[in-house]
């Protein structure tokens, strides 16, 4: 770390290890993981930081692989002055704010987001990787999100600007989300309640839940008309490419394509970063000499992969 840290009332680590703070406890460490206290403390901190110092905002890691050589720059990462959730006639909730949590409160209240509830992550990830499942997204009920630039300034983004596609947004680099405003419908709580239980219960069916994953991998690839023509109209999904390339079950060190589930690229032990990136880019190369598709990852990859 060759750069000066301002002052803070938050918690400044140095060359903090990222491994335990990502679902697939795997990847190397931050030059600097920075936790602020408040929103103050992070707007301070980021206009007092050199801008040639990087800045990568991190949420609770569960599609993300850090790799083996760590993260050069600042880390930040969101912890109890960004997790509150207010619900009203919409729902505000923290981008440190846990999706599960956020669907629940709201079901109280009688206002769906129910599609949260089987979503790993946060809001703020849920905000940038516009998450979504069961036929909605956050794109379908986010109005607003209150942001931190890069240079300290503050700003509130409406969600028509953040041009939310599909596991994709558009947010200026180095600026961190802090909260978000959605109008989620209403709907019955009980009614609600038991619509989560059952996505619960199927989730658990068909999904790796208690195996080391960060969520699906692969982007359900775009499906092709007859004519040969990409049609995102009809949509392939990523497990079933992955299994007719015969790479269900492939292993690589301690990385394995899920058993249970053909796109939870999954840590059966020991798995260090390059073996399950290099697994995922061994299941892509052999989906697309099978099939002609490429796969995309959705898994968020970042850092270096050699420690330097």
């Amino acid at each position: 770390m060759d750069f000066e840290l301002p002052e803070v009332r938050g918690m400044l680590t140095a060359d903090r290890p990222l491994n335990d703070l990502t679902w697939l406890r795997v990847g190397g460490p931050a030059d600097v993981l920075f936790q602020p206290a408040d929103v103050d403390d992070l707007s301070a901190f980021l206009a007092a930081l050199d801008p040639d110092v990087p800045v990568f905002p991190m949420g609770v890691g569960s599609n993300l692989i850090v790799r083996d050589g760590g993260i050069r720059g600042v880390v930040i990462r969101l912890g109890r002055g960004f997790n509150g959730i207010e619900v009203g006639d919409d729902v505000v909730a923290g981008a440190a704010a846990l999706d599960a949590h956020v669907a629940r409160k709201a079901a109280d209240a009688g206002l769906d987001l129910t599609f949260l509830r089987t979503i790993p992550g946060s809001i703020g990830g849920a905000v940038r990787m516009n998450a979504g499942c069961y036929g909605t997204y956050m794109a379908d009920v986010l109005a607003s999100v209150d942001v931190v630039y890069r240079d300290g300034s503050r700003g509130t983004v409406q969600a028509a600007d953040l041009d939310l596609q599909y596991r994709q947004s558009a947010l200026p680099e180095g600026a961190v989300i802090v909260a978000a405003r959605l109008t989620p419908p209403a709907g019955d709580a009980a009614a609600l309640k038991q619509r989560m239980d059952d996505q619960l219960a199927k989730r658990d069916e068909t999904q790796p839940t208690k195996d080391r994953t960060a969520g699906s991998t692969f982007r359900n690839p775009a499906g092709f008309s007859s004519t040969g023509q990409a049609d995102d109209t009809h949509e392939l999904k990523a497990w079933k490419v992955i299994e007719d390339a015969g790479m269900r079950g492939a292993t690589l060190g301690g990385a394995v394509m899920n058993e249970m589930h053909a796109n939870f690229l999954t840590n059966a032990g020991g798995a260090s970063a390059a073996d399950l990136e290099d697994l995922g880019e061994a299941v892509r190369k052999k989906v697309y000499d099978h099939a002609g598709i490429t796969l995309e990852w959705e898994i968020k990859r970042v850092g270096e992969r050699t420690v330097s």
